[in-house]
């Protein structure tokens, strides 16, 4: 495997000198940049710009403990089993209860969340929680809420510089192995040298290495791809949570639209064409019940009717709920020719969210000096095997100051120099767009939502050849850089998957124990 993408003499690039550089422009991102001094210089660098990551696309809320009717050690068991017991548990505690310090520097931020006629904060429940504790903006809009609230923020602060359209090419470290800041490459091809002792990386998912995904277009796993060529551990890179529920039709960037697990939480159900309710047999908490198990049983009953899609059915609930409880839901529906306050909404599980990624401690810290990692890109441990709703914002949010207060107590010491590993590379004539295509489709078809090792095992040999054209070429375009990127998260993940052969999660291997209709999918 290739060491750096940069394959030029790097004192020649052009170089900008930060104390802190951050990879991202979410709420992990932006959280972390705000919980830093002021009076450290900070860059924050994204590929396309702060209005389009996976945070500002998240629809359900952010899952905290913030009244008297609700516990924290209920929130820790409920994460704790969602996780299928692979979570740290040391690391959901520190999630859990630091979690409502930060929804009240949220609120101090100017976060519009809602509330009741009493200005008390609404809470609402989702899927495998034991109680209504998610906290929300905009009915079903947090994410677009609470990114623009914290963007505002950071364009006010003087000591934070955000540059759009760079994308990450390599993570630099120095001749003692601590980070030494990082090389970007902007749309034009021209590379810029970013130098800093203390690295973020923030930069999302890996949604976009599927067919069917709710991530924005941007997330191909650049942050943990860099990483790995950098020498950063990374751990459970076969648990990819796929959402049960997104429309069927994807947007005209290739996004699918999500119908949030929050629409269960008020009591939305689940139907096949026949109008029958299928979840009752699948799971004792039937609709609400994890995510791994609710995809599943949609695959299943799809899989067994010869069904295109599933349903969801709220048409239960009045309108004027509906309308102002999921306004976005609402209205993207209903731009669609679906009412759903008397339509069914068809619906299909797509890859949702990445449990893996970078191994932290529960500073961020990774295995490098000076480099860390927070939010999707990250992992922290308190996923485990399965995400539990709502948990992910949170984990943006702590996780992302534990970072800051982090660096703050560290050393600042200036980078030394950065050995260049050379590599050699030949042009050829690629199809770029066709190793795309092959790509998610080869993820899509042999590690999607059900496993087994035949498919994971053709899988390696065919992303490996792919990888091994790409790794010869020169790495002169974003174009080429995100084919690598997308190649090497994707064997990570085929090997991690191949790896365990037994299932668990969000991880289901079909080899392991032979489904037959009617079989409990728990």
């Amino acid at each position: 495997m290739r060491r750096h993408m940069f394959s030029g003499d790097i004192g020649t690039l052009r170089k900008k000198s930060f104390d802190v550089v951050i990879v991202g422009c979410g709420v992990a991102a932006l959280y972390t940049a705000l919980s830093l001094d002021r009076r450290l210089s900070l860059a924050l660098i994204n590929k396309e710009g702060p209005k389009e990551s996976n945070s500002i696309y998240a629809q359900g809320g952010i899952a905290a403990v913030i009244q008297s009717t609700d516990n924290m050690e209920d929130h820790i068991r409920d994460t704790l089993f969602s996780g299928a017991g692979l979570c740290k548990e040391e690391s959901v505690r520190v999630l859990v209860r630091e979690g409502p310090r930060d929804i009240r520097a949220l609120v101090e931020l100017g976060v519009p969340f809602d509330r009741d006629d009493e200005g008390n904060i609404q809470v609402t429940r989702e899927g495998a929680h034991s109680h209504d504790r998610i906290v929300h903006c905009g009915g079903d809009a947090t994410g677009f809420h609470l990114t623009m609230t914290l963007l505002k923020a950071v364009q006010a602060r003087e000591n934070i510089e955000v540059l759009d359209n760079e994308c990450l090419t390599d993570i630099c470290t120095d001749s003692g192995g601590r980070a030494a800041g990082v090389i970007t490459i902007d749309s034009k091809g021209a590379f810029t040298r970013f130098s800093a002792p203390h690295v973020v990386i923030a930069s999302g998912g890996i949604g976009r290495i599927y067919r069917k995904s709710t991530n924005a277009h941007t997330q191909t796993g650049d942050g943990i791809a860099a990483a790995i060529r950098a020498g950063a551990k990374v751990e459970n890179m076969e648990f990819v949570q796929f959402h049960p529920t997104a429309l069927i039709h994807p947007d005209k960037n290739g996004r699918y639209f999500l119908i949030s697990e929050a629409l269960r939480g008020e009591g939305a159900v689940l139907r096949n064409r026949r109008w029958q309710r299928f979840m009752c047999e699948a799971h004792p908490m039937a609709d609400l019940a994890p995510r791994d198990v609710v995809s599943r049983a949609i695959i299943w009953e799809m899989k067994n009717h010869d069904l295109p899609h599933v349903y969801l059915d709220i048409t239960g609930r009045p309108r004027a709920f509906l309308e102002n409880r999921f306004p976005t839901i609402y209205h993207e529906c209903l731009r669609r020719d679906i009412d759903i306050a008397v339509d069914w909404i068809p619906v299909v599980p797509v890859q949702h969210y990445f449990m893996g990624g970078i191994t932290t401690g529960l500073d961020g810290k990774t295995n490098i000096e000076g480099l860390y990692a927070c939010g999707e890109a990250a992992s922290t441990g308190v996923h485990g095997a399965n995400r539990l709703a709502s948990n992910s914002l949170l984990e943006c949010l702590v996780f992302g100051r534990r970072c800051a207060e982090s660096i703050v107590g560290s050393a600042m010491a200036a980078p030394g120099d950065v050995p260049m590993e050379p590599h050699s590379e030949t042009e050829a004539s690629v199809d770029l767009s066709t190793i795309r295509t092959q790509i998610r489709r080869i993820m899509t078809q042999k590690c999607g939502i059900i496993r087994n090792k035949t498919n994971l095992t053709e899988a390696i040999a065919e992303i490996g050849a792919l990888y091994a054209v790409l790794e010869r070429l020169p790495m002169r375009s974003q174009t080429r850089i995100i084919m690598l990127n997308m190649a090497t998260v994707s064997l990570n993940v085929l090997r991690a998957a191949l790896k365990r052969d037994r299932s668990v999660g969000a991880h289901y291997r079909s080899d392991e124990i032979k489904i037959k209709e009617g079989t409990d999918l728990k």
